[in-house]
């Protein structure tokens, strides 16, 4: 009880994740007491009148039946959807937190791997979940999922037999789905958010440098102010979805009809997160080889390996830093991204993948809204995937270093006022306000890297080091400067 919450917004990245995971669990058992997992083709008979009379399978029925006759049933079927859409967001978001503020450093990269576990579940969850009403768009996607199988090496025929039970579709993909989606992954993701939080309770929380706040103390709110602020926490963030549900509409499947194995919808998106994987296949050109009569399908099975490749880069990061660095001291204390312009600029690299590639899966759409052709979207995207990356790295890191320099000179000459005096002899110069011992703290409290030694003089750099942490700025804030003695003493004659 005498745990301390550190009172920094960033925190809240997390519980939306925990919250949002809480309102996905409640509505899908409500959601199970009416869904029927078959894939077995009955006559539509509900109240949708342009589908009466329908083959459809008895996945689609129900879900119709829980959209349009079931008390709340569309309201809660639109919540469960965007709480998943929610949650993928939130574990992504608080992620890119804790990797921009190196929070997954010694010791805490179990974690960080329970995190990048769970993104991963959270978006197998979210493909199996859309899957189930059996309607047109999912049947599109399942399609492409099929596709990608059958371009896997030697195992792809066996997969997609065993994940359809025979030939695409088969008979038995509603049912998988349905123990897949509402038991396998749930189960998982439960345990990996318990893990998840019990090493949270065990290392501690990590927190930005100020004053008072070492590496072996934690500093924030009680326990009991913090239960209470998360509670109603909790019940803001059900307050949004259940309001997002009630007025924007999602996954209208009475718009898409009965999934056809001969049909597919025009203008077909998946949801946001696996759009980087659909635009990766979009904008692969159409190769293949043929070996020793076999064809080896690279249009499919190259963008996965690129897909997998850029979630396993972000999972493994934290020890390939540690290597490089080599850096394995305990660190609770956080960075902000502008002292680790490096590690910056690879995370907004690794953002920009993902943001073009969800650009690709969109071409279609965008050629159609803004009278474009499609190859030329397809082809500025395939050019983007390359150059971006680079683009957007030098840029992060050069605005990363910008920012040092800018702290660097409020550390040395203050903060600008805005007021122009005029000194006796004609001269204009701007008012600097010295900072306060706290901001000054929070500046300098970084690691700061010294400088290469002439000659390899470990000594003199240490020495320059430590005169120049004591002598730039005390500790009441004011700005000292060596004399020319104490210069001379510091430099050693060099």
């Amino acid at each position: 009880m005498r745990k301390a919450f550190p009172d920094h917004w960033s925190f809240l990245l997390g519980e939306i994740c925990v919250y949002s995971f809480v309102v996905i669990i409640l509505t899908g058992v409500y959601l199970t007491f009416w869904f029927h997992p078959s894939s077995a083709q009955i006559v539509y008979e509900g109240s949708y009148a342009p589908l009466r009379g329908q083959l459809v399978s008895e996945a689609f029925a129900s879900t119709m039946h829980i959209s349009f006759e079931v008390r709340g049933g569309l309201l809660i079927r639109q919540a469960h959807h965007w709480a998943a859409l929610v949650f993928v967001a939130a574990v992504l978001v608080h992620m890119m937190r804790v990797f921009f503020t190196g929070a997954f450093r010694k010791p805490r990269e179990v974690n960080w791997l329970l995190g990048f576990a769970l993104l991963v579940l959270a978006m197998f969850a979210g493909l199996t979940g859309y899957d189930l009403p059996d309607d047109q768009l999912s049947g599109t996607g399942l399609a492409i999922v099929n596709g990608v199988l059958l371009s896997t090496p030697i195992v792809g025929s066996y997969l997609s037999m065993f994940l359809f039970g025979g030939d695409f579709p088969g008979n038995d993909l509603v049912p998988r789905f349905t123990t897949i989606h509402i038991l396998l992954i749930p189960g998982i993701m439960a345990a990996l958010v318990v893990a998840h939080l019990g090493l949270l309770l065990y290392h501690k929380h990590t927190q930005y440098a100020g004053p008072g706040r070492t590496k072996n103390n934690v500093v924030g709110m009680p326990v009991q102010v913090y239960a209470v602020k998360s509670t109603g926490y909790f019940f803001m963030l059900t307050g949004v979805i259940f309001i997002a549900s009630a007025i924007a509409q999602i996954n209208p499947i009475w718009r898409y009809g009965p999934y056809r194995p001969d049909q597919v919808s025009a203008g077909s998106q998946p949801d946001w997160y696996m759009g980087v994987a659909d635009g990766l296949l979009r904008v692969m050109p159409g190769w293949e080889i043929n070996l020793w009569g076999h064809t080896l399908a690279i249009d499919n099975f190259l963008p996965l390996l690129v897909g997998v490749g850029l979630f396993l880069a972000m999972g493994v990061y934290p020890f390939i830093e540690a290597w490089v660095t080599g850096d394995d001291r305990e660190q609770n204390l956080l960075d902000r991204p502008r002292d680790r312009p490096v590690r910056t600029g690879l995370g907004v690299a690794w953002l920009s993948v993902y943001l073009v590639a969800l650009l690709g899966a969109a071409n279609d759409l965008i050629a159609t809204h803004f009278h474009l052709s499609v190859n030329t979207v397809t082809w500025a995207v395939r050019f983007g995937l390359f150059v971006v990356p680079v683009v957007t790295y030098i840029f992060a890191k050069r605005c990363a270093l910008g920012l040092q320099r800018r702290d660097r000179e409020k550390v040395l000459h203050g903060r600008e006022t805005g007021v122009i005096k005029r000194l006796s002899y004609g001269e204009f110069v701007e008012v600097h306000e010295p900072l306060t011992p706290g901001q000054l703290h929070s500046l300098t409290a970084h690691e700061q890297y010294e400088p290469v030694p002439p000659n390899g003089d470990r000594a003199w750099s240490e020495r320059l080091r430590v005169r120049l942490s004591r002598g730039y700025y005390g500790a009441d804030g004011q700005i000292t400067k060596p004399t020319a003695h104490e210069y001379e003493e510091i430099t050693g004659g060099h």
